[in-house]
């Protein structure tokens, strides 16, 4: 079943979802989260009230389109034949997406709604997934290059990569910025080279030891 405002329209109606997915973009620039309000987006895309309500029928709802929209966008993933470099890649397209006065005022919207909106948390879960699907292959190639262990799980490699940037602009002032999308693409790098991503046997689990490679 298909979550209101997630249709892919066509005419009239692609360009009433631009303009109100603009204005919500406007908004949450402006007035955050907690101000987002329906009726408000309709006026500032000058669009009918009613449209707008029957279209998304809440602010969750409406942020998981734009959620889904900013995805469609989303660039491909770097292939550079290195490891670092891929990472870095990776890295880079988080800290410059998070670092947006738009596309950062968004991704904290919609934190804040997934702790609370089944669409937006849906939405959230659905955008992440992609993304990691998008750069794993990059992990899986360097493990066939032989720069990691056999085994290192992909998925698990490319979040370690983004999770510190949404820490830093979560949890602190500082600048979030290339140096450290790059510490954080390299502390990932290292961390998969020395194993810690790397699938544990029944044994080493219940041991609690990590598996050597080498």
């Amino acid at each position: 079943m298909t979550s209101p405002g997630m249709q892919r329209p066509g005419g009239r109606t692609a360009r009433v979802r631009t303009a109100v997915l603009k204005a919500a973009e406007d908004a949450l620039v402006e007035v955050g989260f907690a101000g987002l309000d329906l009726g408000d987006l309709a006026r500032r895309a000058e669009v009918g009230r009613t449209t707008v309500y029957r279209r998304w029928g809440s602010v969750g709802a409406l942020l998981a389109d734009l959620l889904t929209d900013m995805a469609e966008q989303s660039l491909p993933r770097t292939r550079t034949g290195s490891l670092r470099e891929d990472l870095r890649a990776n890295a880079r397209l988080v800290q410059r997406t998070l670092a947006d006065p738009r596309q950062g005022a968004l991704f904290r919207a919609v934190l804040v709604a997934a702790t609370c909106d089944p669409a937006a948390a849906e939405a959230l879960q659905r955008f992440y997934r992609a993304r990691v699907e998008e750069w794993a292959p990059c992990v899986t190639e360097a493990v066939d290059r032989g720069e990691l262990p056999p085994g290192t799980d992909p998925a698990e490699v490319v979040r370690a990569v983004s999770a510190p940037l949404y820490y830093r602009m979560l949890t602190t002032p500082d600048p979030l910025d290339e140096p450290a999308a790059h510490r954080a693409a390299d502390a990932a790098e290292a961390a998969a080279r020395a194993g810690a991503f790397r699938a544990q046997g029944p044994a080493e689990e219940k041991a609690g030891r990590p598996v050597g490679w080498r």
